[in-house]
């Protein structure tokens, strides 16, 4: 048998998901379910697979940081190849491709995202072993979920004739995210949900993409024809990876390939996808209730509560969903999950960076506008607080502000040519904007 290599898709931050999930620290190094984060468990649900020589790790710069310091948390060691650029999944697998041809011409890649949610890794690695003995015949291999309700959230597969020993199965058609009656025809009629992982000869795929999208396959080459890894970690080279066309690995190969095959797999599945899907992978108690951090619950049923801060109290509610940050709070409706996207869109367009990035510091600062040139930030300070002020231009906008000797009043412009030593009198409010 071929050797297997985990490849593990690391990018997103998973918007549905705020305001825990946010730009800088994103979903899948969150631990959202239990004590590891969805990153850490994909790591360990492929390491030690019969077969498996190598786990490939793709993320971008901001990120790299992330995988290193969670791998070694679990013990765990991988190459990490970072993308220069985000530009969607099919330039990022087509990369990872060329790195395990370059390694191994007959190796089979197993390409997984790192933010889903699987309970069951024995069965998982079982379905794994099935799709990578169907990838080394050249097919390429996904994993097709049995539904356990006609969901509306996940993309479907309509099974085709039985290919090889039976154990797989032609797709048929890959199909979009349906209503809820397309839903519920779906599931009486066998079809799968589509969840996104797949396993491929690294050569059948890249074979693929010369003929589909040959800017994808080109520039995956050349970007791994220079790698060079340093401590496990390979930057792909920018201009020759800025030379793929952004487009994902459904649309540039999976939906024109004639290979496509579905492993029907049995595990329990989630793309963790909003905070209802948290709420159904998480523990619950006698009530359906899921907590965590600080919190206190009495006469509640089927809510969701965590905190990262203060102390959380709930009572007497049902089927609602509340996060707690030390900068956000969302509380919605259970059903209501899905619109949490709309909410930080919302956001994104009056300019809040609490959108993507939480507060720099917890004395209350946010970063307003960040660009190669400056930074704005709105800097909270309660009375009698002590602030170090940076080189920047600070504009007072409410309350009383105390330094070198001179006080200044609400309204007040102040440029500050060294870093100085300020005092709030009474609560102040400042916006501070300084050169990069």
């Amino acid at each position: 048998m071929a050797a297997i290599y985990p490849v593990i898709l690391c990018g997103g931050s998973g918007t549905r998901l705020w305001p825990a999930s946010r730009s800088d620290q994103p979903k899948q190094f969150l631990k959202l379910v239990g004590d590891r984060s969805s990153f850490q468990e994909t790591v360990l649900r492929v390491k030690d697979i019969p077969g498996v020589a190598e786990v490939v790790v793709v993320t971008g710069e901001a990120m790299v940081g992330f995988v290193a310091e969670q791998t070694a948390e679990i013990g765990a060691w991988t190459t990490i190849l970072v993308e220069p650029e985000a530009r969607d999944s099919a330039p990022a697998v087509a990369a990872a491709a060329a790195y395990v041809e370059r390694q191994d011409p007959d190796g089979v890649v197993l390409m997984l995202a790192a933010d889903h949610h699987i309970s069951e890794p024995d069965v998982f690695e079982q379905a794994a072993l099935v799709a990578a003995k169907a990838a080394e015949q050249g097919l390429i291999v996904t994993f097709g979920v049995q539904p356990t309700v006609p969901a509306t959230g996940f993309g479907y597969i309509r099974p085709g004739a039985a290919l090889l020993d039976g154990s797989v199965r032609e797709v048929a058609a890959f199909v979009e995210k349906p209503d809820q009656a397309t839903a519920e025809r779906y599931l009486l009629e066998g079809y799968l949900w589509n969840s996104g992982n797949f396993a491929f000869r690294a050569a059948t795929l890249l074979g693929e993409f010369e003929a589909f999208e040959p800017t994808v396959a080109a520039a995956a080459k050349a970007c791994v024809d220079g790698l060079a890894l340093e401590a496990g970690i390979g930057h792909l080279d920018r201009a020759a990876f800025a030379q793929a066309k952004k487009i994902s690995l459904d649309y540039a190969v999976m939906e024109r390939t004639q290979k496509a095959a579905v492993v029907p797999a049995a595990f329990a599945w989630s793309d963790l996808g909003a905070w209802d899907a948290i709420w159904e992978a998480s523990t619950r108690d006698g009530e359906g209730n899921a907590q965590a951090g600080d919190v206190d619950l009495h006469g509640a049923t089927g809510v969701l509560v965590r905190s990262t801060g203060p102390y959380v109290g709930v009572i007497g509610v049902s089927d609602i969903v509340v996060v707690v940050e030390p900068d956000a709070v969302l509380v919605c409706h259970r059903k209501d999950s899905q619109a949490v996207k709309t909410l930080v869109d919302g956001l994104k367009a009056k300019g809040r960076s609490i959108a993507s990035r939480r507060s720099a510091s917890p004395n209350g600062t946010e970063t307003l506008v960040s660009t190669d040139g400056f930074d704005v930030e709105l800097r909270r300070a309660p009375a009698g607080e002590a602030l170090t002020l940076p080189i920047s231009t600070i504009q007072l906008l409410e309350g009383v502000l105390e330094m070198d000797g001179d006080v200044y009043a609400a309204g007040a412009v102040i440029p500050l040519e060294r870093e100085s030593r300020a005092r709030a009198i009474g609560a102040a409010t400042l916006l501070v904007t300084r050169p990069r």
